[in-house]
């Protein structure tokens, strides 16, 4: 039996409204849109940044928070309770989520980009609140998740991830008024990587061996390799983490190098799901989730290289532009051109049983075509101008990464409309 048919048995029962995983990811595109935004207006400090508030760190929370933190939310909220067969006990708390993490991430936006303290620091609680929430119902479910040990590995260690990340970030917004952080890029850098490689990271590896295996309609990975893969992950990040935070150069190695053996592993594990899927035409999606799976390697290579001042005088900036809007964002907006489908058609299909209406008849191919193309030009031309310094160049990608946005927009709006008339 393939995964998808034992992720789907009875899984109708377990679905929230189709407002509550659907709201969340209106929001996540509408931040979408505002990153390029931001960038295209702020080129000129963003192909150097090295942090500091303004506009470029505004655009970074932008895509961390706004977009790839809240699809992960409404992603995990959603498509959890049906793998693991365990409903959420409320939707109230989900709900709640909602309100204190998107209106806080916004105000915290608002609060960076002006350079306004009062409204970082107030819209920071508000949103480590809506975080610290949701790793509590993340919790709650991960316990009941004895039916995917892989999966529950992955999240848990995902969730340590998140509550240091959180703590770390409470941490440098104090720092802006009391300045009584002995190293604050130190402890930005370990900021990143927990949030890059430990919570969004980690998140992303345990739910492609779920969905990867779903969509292909493939067997499940074997749980060995699968767990060795698992603790190189983490055993990786936890040595980026301590790394940064000492600012040990000997350390941050051996964490890249871990890391490229867990990512080596991984990638190997995946490749097998899909040659052994009886689904070989997986479309537009998959040259999105594959190009992610390139740029995960690449990422960590870039990173190794920064180290050691191989990688250009502005090697950190590419490093983390890779991390997050490389290998993290092209892997979520791949994966969610299959999801958002998915869970529209669950939703559509009738309580007696009735056919649920085609993908192809929910989902209009035109929007995701052009975003793929004008997503992947805007990743090759932003990671170019970077490493060139180029303001004009990254002034150019920002303009079709944000084309590419409005057509991934209007592609999520019409799924959504969809899923919340039936």
């Amino acid at each position: 039996m393939t995964l998808a048919a034992t992720f789907l048995a009875g899984a109708k029962s377990r679905l929230l409204p189709a407002s509550i995983p659907f709201r969340f990811f209106a929001a996540a595109a509408i931040f979408h849109l505002l990153m390029w935004l931001v960038l295209l207006l702020w080129t000129n400090e963003a192909t150097s940044f090295r942090g500091g508030l303004g506009p470029t760190l505004a655009a970074v929370h932008i895509l961390v928070l706004g977009v790839l933190t809240t699809t992960a939310i409404g992603a995990s909220a959603q498509l959890l309770p049906v793998a693991t067969r365990h409903a959420l006990a409320a939707i109230w708390p989900i709900k709640l989520v909602f309100w204190l993490s998107v209106p806080g991430i916004a105000a915290l936006i608002v609060g960076m980009y002006f350079a306004d303290l009062r409204i970082i620091i107030s819209a920071a609680i508000t949103t480590a609140v809506g975080l610290l929430l949701y790793a509590g119902l993340l919790a709650d479910n991960l316990r009941r998740a004895e039916n995917l040990p892989v999966v529950a590995a992955y999240g848990w260690a995902a969730l340590v991830a998140l509550v240091l990340l959180v703590g770390l970030g409470l941490a440098l917004v104090s720092n802006y008024v009391t300045g009584a952080l002995p190293n604050h890029q130190a402890i930005a850098l370990a900021h990143m990587i927990l949030g890059g490689f430990g919570f969004m990271g980690l998140l992303v590896l345990g739910f492609s061996h779920v969905l990867v295996p779903m969509f292909a309609l493939s067997a499940a990975p074997p749980k060995r390799p699968s767990f060795i893969a698992f603790i190189l992950a983490t055993a990786g990040v936890a040595l980026g983490g301590i790394g940064a935070l000492a600012d040990s150069t000997p350390v941050l190695t051996a964490a890249a190098l871990v890391g490229l053996a867990a990512a080596a592993l991984h990638l190997w594990l995946m490749s097998r799901a899909l040659k052994s899927g009886m689904r070989k035409r997986l479309g537009h999606s998959f040259v999105l989730v594959r190009a992610a799976w390139a740029l995960l390697p690449t990422t960590l290579l870039v990173g190794l290289a920064a180290l050691y001042g191989l990688a250009g005088s502005n090697g950190p900036t590419l490093f983390g532009f890779l991390l997050i809007a490389g290998w993290l964002l092209t892997f979520l907006l791949g994966i969610l051109q299959r999801i958002l489908p998915f869970l529209a058609s669950m939703h559509a299909s009738g309580p007696a049983g009735t056919a649920p209406p085609l993908l192809s008849a929910l989902a209009a191919s035109a929007p995701l075509k052009l975003h793929a193309v004008c997503h992947g030009i805007a990743i090759a031309a932003l990671s170019l101008a970077i490493a060139a310094d180029s303001a004009w160049l990254a002034r150019a990608g920002s303009a079709i990464g944000l084309i590419g946005a409005v057509a991934f927009t209007w592609f999520t709006a019409g799924i959504t409309r969809r899923a919340l008339r039936w």
